[in-house]
């Protein structure tokens, strides 16, 4: 059996490790067009940062090592230029010498993955701008900072790798502004979530500007203008373009293979296309949500790695099915971890699902053991059935284990109120005996079982400060002071029921602490004395974040708050 390999990064060089395990005699060729074989694209932003000094660490094979361990023939610099089905040939052209010729095979594997968007701007073609989707990108960046001495840079996009970008380059000492069109960055995430990146991203000097739409490029004195719609543009020594990137498709597409969302190649789950015998796997395929059971494409490694791995065992005779994909995923925004797993409540909201969340705010690990950090949960789930449709979770530490459980419990199909049940590993160090993971189940629990009703931030500017209701503040006194929704009177929650005769049980209670615990524990004193009670989903820290965002620059304080 011969088979033909095109990209040989993280699908491709999978598949083709796999093949020789389960294939001992079959001829393997990796066709890949860039200098470079199995590398690492997620380690890219941080060559460039100089947390990876060394290049050769961004490769985790050569063409040389593949071939002494596997015997597996690597081709860098080599470009399939077309596909021919119907002849079970691959056309190809060596980038370093013109050479063509047609190469046969038995199966063919397409990982082709994506490309980064490069739209048809004025000025696109400027040298100062660049991409990162290749070890060759990173090395031009790379050498731009250090050789060509770039002190400022435009990162145009704010998803992962224009995060992580603007995070390195900044640590490198460059000014960096990120610009994105979208009023928040990191579309994985809801705005309110979003809020903590943005602030942690300011705080170490990045300057953001949401909601301004990129028109064009402009060389000027030795710098290059980003033009702005309505705005003055932003000068720099270089502009680094991460609007995300498009499955790498036109090979299938010229060869009748059948495409999908975004121009993506349409595979079933034996990663099978539409031609016989031609097989397609990662950034570049059609995938199925495992959520909503919709199409999607998920551009990320872990999918790009199992994929690689199915279709190597169909390609031997087996019998291997991939399942979807979840969009798990995490990223370090300097001091911060920021994860997500599942659909966001926005999401949500948009594939017509009647969704809720819960917020909370636990410290991660036990409050009396030194060195705990707060950790920022939003678990999402459908209100009738239960069902668990997302969570996203920052902190500085232990934010990638509860992600990794709560995309478990996800992918099992465990109700949202079965987290409370979940036994998981526990000493001071670590975690609590009540896990963050299991407090979402508990709080869960308490809004369907009716024991709580919550609110959230998006409704405490309707709430009426006419009297009509009671709001109510149960932190401290000092913490009150120090900053508190206008219209909200403080009545710390140990004062609490000395003080029940002074509100009216007529009124509807709103109540609000500091993370959403106390104010719990409040809402509880209060129902069982007759007061109709609602909790705020996630505290004052957490509306403090989030109605800052919004009106960044316009004021010294949030709006509705006071000093």
């Amino acid at each position: 059996m011969k088979v033909v390999i095109v990209g040989g990064v993280a699908g491709g060089a999978t598949a083709a490790a796999r093949i020789r395990r389960l294939d001992e005699h079959a001829e393997i060729i990796i066709f890949e067009k860039t200098g470079f074989v199995s590398y690492a694209n997620c380690g890219l932003p941080y060559y460039v940062g100089d947390v990876i000094t060394d290049r050769a660490e961004l490769t985790l094979q050569t063409p040389e090592s593949f071939w002494s361990r596997f015997r597996i023939q690597v081709k860098t610099r080599h470009e399939v230029t077309q596909i021919l089905p119907d002849q079970k040939k691959v056309l190809v052209r060596n980038l370093e010498t013109g050479d063509a010729w047609s190469e046969t095979y038995d199966k063919l594997i397409l990982a082709p993955g994506a490309k980064p968007v490069r739209p048809n701007l004025p000025g696109i073609d400027s040298s100062r701008i660049f991409t990162l989707r290749t070890v060759e990108d990173a090395l031009r960046l790379h050498d731009q900072v250090d050789v060509q001495g770039a002190r400022s840079a435009v990162v145009v996009g704010g998803g992962y790798i224009g995060i992580e970008a603007a995070e390195n380059l900044r640590a490198r000492g460059l000014d960096v502004t990120v610009v994105q069109r979208p009023k928040q960055l990191m579309n994985t995430l809801d705005f309110d979530m979003a809020t903590f990146v943005h602030s942690e991203l300011r705080r170490h000097g990045v300057s953001i500007k949401l909601g301004s739409s990129v028109t064009g490029f402009e060389e000027t004195g030795g710098q290059i203008l980003t033009l702005l719609d309505g705005e003055d543009p932003l000068p720099a020594d270089m502009v680094l373009l991460a609007i995300g990137v498009a499955p790498d498709s036109s090979l299938a597409k010229e060869a009748g293979l059948k495409l999908g969302v975004k121009g993506s190649i349409v595979v079933n789950d034996r990663m099978e296309t539409s031609a016989p015998d031609v097989y397609a796997v990662g950034d570049a395929v059609q995938v199925t949500h495992q959520v909503t059971g919709a199409d999607a494409v998920i551009a990320l490694a872990g999918p790009a790695n199992k994929q690689g791995r199915i279709a190597a065992d169909n390609v031997c005779g087996g019998d291997s099915r991939y399942k979807g994909s979840l969009g798990s995923s995490i990223i370090k925004v300097f001091d911060l971890a920021v994860a997500s797993t599942g659909l966001t409540e926005k999401a949500a909201a948009a594939a017509g699902l009647h969704a809720d969340s819960v917020v909370l705010a636990p410290s991660s690990h036990a409050g009396y053991y030194p060195g705990g950090t707060v950790l920022t949960m939003k678990v999402v789930y459908e209100q009738e059935t239960l069902r668990l449709l997302g969570a996203q979770a920052i902190g500085r530490e232990g934010v990638d284990k509860r992600i990794d459980v709560l995309a478990t419990a996800i992918q099992a199909g465990l109700a949202a109120d079965a987290l409370k049940d979940l036994d998981l590993a526990y000493a001071p160090p670590f975690s609590s005996a009540k896990d963050p993971v299991n407090m979402a189940g508990y709080m869960i629990e308490n809004l369907s079982s009716g024991l709580v009703r919550q609110y959230h931030w998006e409704e405490v500017a309707t709430l009426p400060r006419d009297g009509s209701v009671t709001l109510l503040d149960v932190r401290t006194a000092p913490e009150y002071e120090k900053g508190h929704i206008e219209g909200f009177m403080n009545i710390p929650l140990d004062e609490l029921r000395d003080h029940l005769a002074e509100l009216d049980p007529a009124n509807p209670v709103y109540v609000i602490c500091q993370s959403g615990l106390r104010s719990y524990i409040a809402c509880r004193v209060l129902s069982q004395n007759g007061f109709d009670c609602r909790n705020f989903s996630g505290g004052y820290r957490f509306y403090a974040s989030v109605t800052q965002e919004q009106q960044i620059g316009a004021s010294s304080y949030p709006c509705g708050m006071e000093k």
